[in-house]
């Protein structure tokens, strides 16, 4: 069998005894109740005879968790489980979202297009962006909480451009970087042609806005899943024309 008590008690996240915990986060939908931040762990030393939390040959832990918005209340869980039992029930998914807060991503490492390049209508514009763990992966990072240890790896999927001028252009890469060799070629993996210049738009220039989506593959506690982090990153690109020397 198993026992729970709860109490609710000021304090914060981490004003219970020493010890190792990680933390379970749980989101809730519109207008339900506040999401809550959630420690669980084991109660050591363990609760002696005569206490209110002990139970003969059962191992004792201790959930606390805060409330959104409930500064300074924590709801403290007490829980008993039989020797066997699983220690109480951790979202694996949960934990992995843990691990991809550990990663630290950010939005597309832009190289190109350039705010102090000059760019020209009717000439093929390539754009590509560099590559590293944070900003396009991949990047992997395990959390923990109970028993559970799950890692995830993240990388990106695709790359949304909006190009400033209406258009938009999703790349599922990097990008190709551009060489003199390809002369007025086309980007063979992500590009862009303007047809009208950037003087009418705001400051002389076009507001390119890349749009990363992360994809995080997570295994642990039996499980495993998918979830999706997006980044964002920009970069303001003039836009001129040819003139014509006579």
């Amino acid at each position: 069998m198993s026992f729970c008590v709860g109490v609710r008690v000021p304090g914060k996240t981490g004003d219970t005894d020493s010890g190792s915990s990680q933390g379970e986060q749980t989101s809730r939908g519109k207008g339900a109740a506040p999401a809550r931040d959630c420690h669980v762990r084991k109660m050591d030393p363990q609760p002696p005879p005569g206490s209110q939390y002990y139970r003969d040959g059962e191992t004792v832990y201790e959930r606390v968790c805060v409330a959104d918005g409930q500064a300074g209340l924590v709801d403290v869980e007490v829980v008993g489980a039989d020797p066997g039992q699983n220690v109480p029930a951790v979202d694996p998914e949960v934990v992995a979202q843990q691990a991809v807060d550990k990663m630290t991503l950010l939005g597309p490492d832009i190289a190109s297009p350039r705010a102090n390049g000059k760019y020209t209508v009717g000439v093929p514009m390539w754009m590509w962006v560099n590559q590293s763990a944070t900003t396009f992966g991949p990047n992997t990072a395990s959390a923990s909480a109970g028993d559970i240890t799950v890692t995830a790896t993240a990388k990106v999927s695709k790359i949304v451009w909006q190009m400033g001028d209406g258009t938009s252009v999703t790349c599922n890469g990097p990008g190709t970087p551009y060489t003199g060799s390809a002369d007025m070629t086309q980007s063979p993996t992500c590009g862009h042609l303007y047809s009208t210049t950037s003087a009418s738009a705001p400051g002389g220039r076009y507001a390119v806005t890349a749009t990363s989506t992360w994809t995080i593959d997570w295994q642990g506690g039996g499980e495993a899943g998918q979830l999706t982090e997006v980044r964002q990153s920009d970069v303001q690109v003039p836009v001129g024309e040819l003139q014509v020397v006579r």
